[in-house]
């Protein structure tokens, strides 16, 4: 069976390239891949024994079984976001981005996209005007951040030269036109992940932060439900800190 391996950071300087392919026996783990891949590169010996490794963007283990086609990526360990900043909150206040923006960079740093959502004063429904007065937001807050470090975590895979990350959800009652919740990731240049890391941050977001609305109108109100059903795989296969 072909297995696709992809190499980020150190580990890509050491296999002089960061993909490459490797026919393997039927029912091979990902224990024997690490053999495979040292008998034949033994320059990745001892950053390999000590990597990250992910099948299908999921992180996995030693005696996990590869099938064909799988895609397996060796990484750097990312928890603590690789020692660049990052900040992760639920939010009663309104936001300064002025703060955040300092708090996610560093004297490396040449570009930072953000994403804010904010509350809207109309929505078309089925082609009829509803007007919102103000939105009302709920968190379950420990779970949430939790997740959020996770989303973290899940960009420094898709996206290993993004740096700073934030992540902030408002909650409590906001007006029409306030910020509601916001992504911003910081790169070296901008075509370095921090457009779609940011766009990919929101995304997941709405999948797997719990937090809900409450839309207030003068009609009435009623609760926002998504219709996102996490699976085992949204959960991640290693604490995240």
């Amino acid at each position: 069976m072909q297995i696709t391996i992809l190499f980020f950071a150190t580990l890509k300087d050491r296999a002089g390239s960061n993909r490459l392919s490797l026919n393997l026996p039927e029912g091979s783990t990902l224990d024997d891949l690490r053999a495979a891949l040292i008998a034949q590169v033994p320059a990745l010996n001892e950053h390999l024994q000590a990597a990250v490794s992910a099948i299908n963007q999921e992180f996995a283990f030693g005696s996990a079984v590869l099938h064909n086609g799988d895609e397996v990526a060796f990484f750097p360990p990312v928890s603590g976001g690789s020692g660049y900043p990052e900040l992760f909150q639920i939010a009663a206040d309104r936001l300064d981005l002025n703060a955040l923006l300092a708090a996610i960079t560093t004297p490396a740093t040449g570009a930072v996209c953000f994403f804010s959502g904010a509350v809207r004063g109309e929505t078309n429904a089925e082609g009829k005007p509803i007007q919102t007065t103000h939105l009302e937001y709920e968190a379950y807050e420990p779970m949430a951040v939790a997740k959020m470090r996770q989303i973290a975590a899940e960009i420094r895979v898709r996206y290993p030269l993004v740096q700073g990350i934030a992540m902030v959800q408002r909650v409590g009652v906001l007006s029409v036109g306030e910020p509601t919740v916001l992504i911003a990731c910081a790169s070296a240049h901008r075509d370095q992940g921090c457009f779609e890391a940011a766009r990919y941050g929101i995304d997941r977001l709405k999948e797997i932060v719990p937090v809900w609305k409450k839309e207030v109108g003068q009609d009435g109100s009623h609760w926002v439900e998504g219709n996102y059903t996490p699976t085992p795989a949204d959960v991640p296969s290693e604490p995240q800190p």
